[in-house]
């Protein structure tokens, strides 16, 4: 067997980060998830479709929250880089609305598409977007929780520096993109050694902001990894940043714990929000 990374050829390497492939249930879960999104829309106050760019895929939803000056959390889906939608994913604004935040779904440009590169920059555009409030929500000044799932996690945890944000909650992010250069996932993808150096949270870790740094206790081992390396670290660089591995969740049920009004991912928003996130 061929030593591609961290003793795995490149068949195990494709193995080790398929969620798909490690979920049994993963089909009726996805059917729920896009059931529960459709809810969302229907039964929440939102308006869609925001524009941060020129980019057909360069929009945003908000959700607002009870007051004008809630606390926004914001979220990104994953998806590899290279599928999935915002829409997707409506169903967990249920919990952070619940909490009295306000929510923004971001969308971005897919692979092929778009270059890595054109993919961390649309998402900083839409957070500068939110920074100078372009669309008169009145969000400009609240505290902001950017978050996101898997690939959206990587992104989340790539702008934990931006001056719009003030706490950073990354779900299950792929936090080293070499493994993803490697094996078959890049193959939309095209990625640069230049791109996997600097877009890889682990090879670039210095000052942002208070962060929880979550995954579920039961996804790939690889996935754990990632998180747990990356908040052990962000730990040893000083950074404020708490590891959180919620117990029993695959990569895709996790997403139950943010949209439940009482889920391990609303309750870590809140700590961050209070300071208390160790």
């Amino acid at each position: 067997m061929a030593d591609l990374y961290r003793g795995m050829d490149r068949e195990t390497l494709d193995l080790a980060y398929n969620n798909s492939r490690a979920v049994p249930q993963v089909e009726t879960l996805i059917a729920s998830m896009l059931s529960r999104s459709e809810h969302a829309y229907a039964n929440f106050t939102h308006e869609r479709d925001l524009a941060y760019g020129d980019g057909a895929r360069q929009r945003y939803d908000w959700f607002p929250g009870v007051t004008p000056d809630a606390p926004v959390l914001v979220f990104i889906h994953g998806g590899y880089w290279q599928s999935r939608c915002k829409e997707d994913f409506a169903f967990v604004v249920e919990g952070p609305l619940a909490a009295g935040f306000q929510v923004v779904l971001a969308e971005y440009t897919l692979a092929p598409e778009a270059s890595m590169t054109r993919i961390v920059a649309e998402i900083g555009a839409l957070l500068d977007q939110l920074a100078r409030d372009g669309d008169g929500l009145g969000i400009g000044e609240a505290p902001l929780v950017l978050s996101g799932h898997s690939a959206g996690g990587h992104l989340a945890a790539v702008h934990r520096s931006h001056p719009r944000v003030t706490h950073a909650l990354p779900i299950s992010g792929l936090m080293d993109l070499e493994p993803i250069r490697l094996g078959t996932l890049n193959d939309p993808l095209d990625l640069s050694a230049g791109e996997v150096e600097h877009f890889s949270p682990q090879r670039r870790i210095g000052p942002g902001v208070p962060m929880v740094v979550a995954v579920g206790g039961a996804e790939l081992a690889e996935l754990v990894r990632h998180s747990h390396d990356y908040a052990l670290a962000c730990q040893a660089a000083g950074e404020a940043a708490e590891y959180l591995a919620v117990p029993g969740r695959n990569h895709f049920d996790v997403l139950d714990e943010l949209a439940a009004p009482d889920g391990a991912l609303v309750a870590a928003a809140r700590r961050l929000l209070a300071g208390a996130a160790r």
